[in-house]
């Protein structure tokens, strides 16, 4: 029981993993292919790490030819922020986002930079949604691109009525206040659309704002099932004792609260425990109180 307790774990991690790697290339393809030609200006810490290479290469006139710098500023930036918050995140979450961090400035690296598209619109909403997907894979995978999500997170620990969108607004005004200054107000007008695309892409994929209820009726007698769900996943659980009406047998019955894109890896431990276990889970329910909001 205990070894193919560790290899569903290993399973899921690898394919976690694998997702997230898929999610990375995928993002730091649509922004070498669509965003940097268009000379656009993604939101966020990248955007920022963009304004520097901008800056960096007109201060020094530097010839990249088709080699885009902002993901290298980019990884120098995010390792010392994400290094500075892994008690906040996590150590799992820690070391999966600076994995995909790793992937996403090294893609960025040796991806070339290519003009696909000549309407400045269809670029726009291309690379938004193609971006935006890509993130959101990283995000069900259980990791992040860095950058804001982890920033945001450590200021929510901080004071909790900031929210990953709340800041993620703030930079963005600072971001594209800077670009209007330094440029014309089209390449601002474009690269907020793109922006926009890129953030409800991102959301539709990612399901970290949906709350999940989810009931669980065992014949387990020990507190495994439960202990289990508290150190993989963090979650409390509350329990009480039933009776199987057509039965007639003693079962327990386990109640828990999750974000949906946590729901996989409950299931793969509820059954690595107990197979027969009878699971309902509710979707889209309001949750108020202590309840950890996580990306």
């Amino acid at each position: 029981m205990e070894l193919d307790k560790k290899r569903a774990e290993q399973k899921a991690l690898l394919s976690q993993l694998l997702g997230a790697t898929v999610g990375a290339l995928i993002y730091a393809a649509a922004t070498n292919w669509f965003i940097v030609p268009a000379k656009l200006y993604s939101g966020g810490l990248f955007g920022m790490c963009q304004l520097i290479r901008t800056g960096l290469v007109s201060l020094l006139h530097l010839n990249t030819g088709k080699f885009d710098i902002a993901g290298i500023i980019y990884y120098c930036v995010n390792f010392p922020v994400i290094l500075i918050s892994m008690r906040a995140i996590g150590k799992k979450f820690f070391w999966k986002t600076l994995f995909t961090t790793s992937l996403i400035s090294f893609f960025l690296s040796v991806i070339p930079v290519v003009h696909v598209m000549d309407d400045m619109l269809s670029t726009c909403i291309v690379g938004g949604l193609v971006s935006g997907f890509g993130l959101g894979v990283m995000l069900r995978n259980g990791a992040s691109a860095g950058g804001m999500d982890v920033i945001a997170l450590l200021l929510i620990k901080w004071k909790k009525d900031f929210s990953v969108a709340k800041v993620g607004i703030g930079v963005n005004i600072v971001l594209y206040g800077i670009c209007l200054f330094l440029f014309n107000a089209q390449i601002v007008i474009y690269s907020l659309i793109c922006t926009a695309v890129c953030t409800v892409a991102e959301d539709r994929m990612h399901t970290q704002n949906i709350n999940v209820l989810v009931t669980i009726i065992t014949k387990s007698k020990d507190a495994s099932l439960e202990e289990a769900i508290l150190k993989q996943l963090g979650r409390g659980v509350t329990t009480w004792g039933a009776h199987g009406a057509y039965t007639h047998e003693e079962t327990r019955v386990l109640f828990c609260a999750v974000s949906k894109y946590e729901v996989r890896q409950l299931k793969t431990v509820i059954y690595s425990i107990d197979p027969q276990a009878f699971v309902v889970i509710n979707e889209k329910v309001s949750i108020e109180g202590h309840f950890i909001k996580r990306l």
